[in-house]
């Protein structure tokens, strides 16, 4: 089935790709400089498309808006522990929330609506929620066909046993759709090594994960 967007879905989308235009940040893609989180949010949704082409409005609004205004809130402004860690991203999700259920609501969707998208981009709703696990799915799917590598190369004193503990905390958030996307990814032979140890690693608790998985 086909996606025919509603006129409040284009311009929700056309308002968080104005706002991402905005990163000072810059990628090259194919030649071309463009704002790291536009290019981004685009990978999120051709992601999407490709393993839920049935995604619902809701869903692609969510993907899209997964990292808007990111740059908002830089990883030094919280301190380099885990519970720094953890701060930041809870701060970045809380950004993004209150983003998009603004976009939304100036655009015609309910508060209902809004709030949901909202409650996916904090993950509240994961493992409990289809839409919220398949955000989840395409986020980690990008993650490891996009951003693998520049994540390996900011943290180059992580030997091989770390990286696949990493690689197996992504695969525990994942469902056996996301699972099966990600190991359908054409990546270098290194990274592939990693992968497939931490699913040998990983696999019982996958196994007991996939018997209550909701997509």
């Amino acid at each position: 089935m086909s996606f025919h967007p509603s006129e409040k879905f284009t311009a929700v989308i056309s308002a968080i790709d104005a706002v991402n235009a905005e990163d000072p940040r810059r990628i090259s893609v194919d030649g071309a400089e463009r704002p790291y989180e536009t290019v981004y949010a685009e990978r999120m949704s051709e992601t999407l498309e490709a393993i839920y082409p049935d995604a619902s409005e809701l869903l692609r609004i969510a993907a899209r808006a997964q990292h808007v205004r990111r740059w908002e809130i830089p990883r030094d402004t919280h301190p380099k522990t885990r519970e720094g860690y953890q701060k930041w991203r809870l701060s970045l999700r809380k950004l993004h929330g209150e983003i998009v259920t603004k976009i939304m609501t100036e655009n015609g969707y309910d508060a209902e609506d809004a709030s949901l998208v909202a409650a996916y981009l904090r993950k509240e709703k994961l493992k409990k929620a289809a839409d919220s696990q398949a955000l989840e799915n395409v986020v980690d799917v990008v993650f490891l066909n996009y951003y693998w590598d520049e994540f390996v190369g900011r943290y180059p004193h992580y030997d091989d046993d770390k990286l696949i503990d990493i690689v197996g905390k992504t695969l525990r958030k994942m469902s056996s759709t996301g699972h099966a996307a990600a190991l359908a990814l054409d990546l270098p032979e290194k990274t592939v090594a990693i992968v497939m140890a931490a699913v040998e690693r990983e696999k019982e608790t996958l196994a007991r994960l996939a018997e209550h998985e909701v997509s």
